[in-house]
C-alpha cells in the first residue's frame, strides 16, 4: 500500500497572533519593508498593529532570535525570526534585499524599541530605500522619548544624541561641542560608564544643568533620578547601578550669565594659587559656566598679562 503520510512535510506557520485568548488572523502584508517598534521592557507596550505585521510578515528579522522569540511566544506568533545583526550585516541584508525583489514583505525589529535608532537595522533601510522598495514604519515604544517625557525637562526642543564616545577626551569633546545647542540632550548610556560621563558632563556643561538619568525604563525597577548635574555626579560616583540608562540633559541656560568681568577677576583670583586647569574647573563650579570656555579664557587673560 502506497503511504500518502506528509508529516515530515515543512508546515507553513499561521499566519495569527493572540490577543488575551482570542487568536486573530493577520491580514496579508503588502510588499515592503517594515520598520516594527518592539517593547523596551514592558511586553504589554506593544501595538495591535505591530502584533499584525510581526504575524503576517513573509520575512521577520531581527537583532536576536531569542530576544525576539520571547516576544512571539507571548503573543502566539508562530512567524520564525532570522537575525540580521552588524556581524552578518552584509550577508542578511542581501537575503532580505532578495526577498523585497521578489515581492515579499519583510518586517525587521531590533531587540527592543524603534529599529534604526543607535542600531544597524539604519543600513537595511538605506539599502531598501535606495533599491526603491516601500518602506513603512509601525511606530511604538521608544526610549529617548519615554526618557525624555518622565525626565520633567523641557520639551520643546529636543537631541537624541545616541552613545557618548567612551575615551573621555573624546567624550567630552563632544559635550562640549553640544553645549549650547538650545535643546534638552538626551544620550544612551551603559551603566558602568555613568558616573565617568556624568562627572565630564557636570565640568563641561556646568554642575547647575537640570539632568535626569533614567534607568530601566518600563521594568520592574525603574527609576528616575532628577537633579542638577553636578549632584548626579556625586551620587553615581558612589552608587554601583545595573540596567539600561537614558542620560537626559536639560537646555543651556538663557544668556544672562554672570558679568563677563566678575568672571575674570574669579578666574585671575582662583588661577593665583592652583594651576590653569583646576581653576578653570573651580570657576564652573562656581558659577555654572562651561569648563572649557572658563579654561580658555583663562589662558587669554594669562596671554595678556
Amino acid at each position: 500500500m502506497t503511504s500518502h503520510d506528509n508529516s515530515t512535510a515543512p508546515i507553513a506557520a499561521a499566519k495569527r497572533y493572540r490577543v488575551n485568548d482570542t487568536l486573530v488572523n493577520a491580514r496579508p502584508l503588502e510588499p515592503a519593508l517594515y520598520l516594527v517598534a518592539t517593547p523596551i521592557g514592558n511586553l504589554s507596550d506593544i501595538t495591535l498593529r505591530a502584533l499584525e505585521t510581526l504575524a503576517g510578515a513573509d520575512v521577520l528579522a531581527c537583532e536576536d532570535t531569542r530576544v525576539t522569540r520571547v516576544l512571539l511566544d507571548r503573543y502566539g506568533i508562530e512567524n520564525r525570526p532570522y537575525a540580521y545583526h552588524e556581524y552578518n550585516a552584509d550577508e542578511a541584508g542581501a537575503r532580505l534585499l532578495a526577498a523585497l525583489e521578489a515581492g515579499k514583505s519583510v518586517a525587521l525589529v531590533s531587540d527592543a524599541g524603534t529599529p534604526l535608532v543607535s542600531d544597524p537595522g539604519y543600513r537595511l533601510g538605506q539599502l531598501a530605500i535606495d533599491a526603491g522598495h516601500r518602506v513603512v514604519p509601525i511606530p511604538g515604544a521608544s526610549a529617548p522619548l519615554a526618557a525624555l517625557v518622565g525626565s520633567g525637562l523641557p520639551n520643546d526642543a529636543f537631541l537624541f544624541a545616541g552613545f557618548l564616545p567612551t575615551k573621555d577626551k573624546a567624550r567630552r569633546d563632544r559635550l562640549n561641542a553640544l553645549s549650547k545647542i538650545p535643546a534638552t540632550l538626551i544620550f544612551f548610556e551603559s551603566p558602568h560608564r555613568i558616573a565617568d560621563t556624568l562627572a565630564a558632563a557636570a565640568e563641561e556643561l556646568g554642575e547647575a544643568r537640570p539632568a535626569s538619568v533614567c534607568r530601566e525604563l518600563t521594568k520592574t525597577f525603574e527609576e528616575f533620578r532628577r537633579a542638577p548635574l553636578g549632584e548626579l555626579a556625586k551620587e553615581f560616583a558612589e552608587r554601583t547601578v545595573k540596567g539600561e540608562i537614558v542620560l537626559v540633559i536639560g537646555p543651556p541656560a538663557p544668556d544672562a550669565a554672570p558679568d563677563a568681568a566678575d568672571v575674570d577677576s574669579l578666574l585671575t583670583e582662583l588661577s593665583a594659587t592652583m594651576p590653569t586647569a583646576k581653576a578653570a574647573t573651580e570657576a564652573a563650579k562656581l558659577t555654572g559656566l562651561p569648563r572649557k570656555e572658563l579654561y580658555q579664557r583663562l589662558l587669554e587673560l594669562r596671554g595678556a598679562a
